[in-house]
């Protein structure tokens, strides 16, 4: 599904910060939490690098700026994006540790005022 090589190189930790400032509000809690367990999960010393490179992967692909479905486009914008990085999530879910979760929400926390704390579960809950 996600080809590594591809979507890697458009992975850079500014380039992230970068599209999630600008994009968080219309991309929404669900796919900024998505974003957030897969970069924290990075993070990791213990997550393998074939793990890694997957987790990059599935970044670069939310920082293309022309994906599958353009982000701009009200409401399924981010839909394609969201699909790939459940993917990801799903692939590596056993690195998604009780403090990557942490450090997500505490993250969120940080940028979104009133987070609807079904809307991550609902997330949790497609993780295998």
């Amino acid at each position: 599904m996600i080809m590594q090589g591809e979507y890697s190189k458009y992975y850079s930790e500014s380039s992230l910060w970068k599209k999630i400032r600008k994009f968080s509000k219309d991309a929404g809690a669900k796919v900024i939490y998505a974003v957030l367990l897969l970069y924290y999960a990075m993070l990791d010393e213990s997550v393998s690098v074939k793990s890694k490179v997957l987790i990059v992967a599935s970044l670069g692909y939310f920082i293309l700026p022309t994906d599958a479905i353009f982000d701009l486009t009200p409401i399924i914008g981010f839909s394609d994006d969201l699909g790939v990085l459940i993917f990801a999530i799903n692939q590596v879910s056993s690195m998604i540790t009780p403090e990557v979760e942490e450090n997500a929400k505490r993250k969120m926390s940080e940028w979104f005022q009133n987070i609807d704390e079904k809307e991550l579960v609902e997330l949790e809950e497609k993780l295998v």
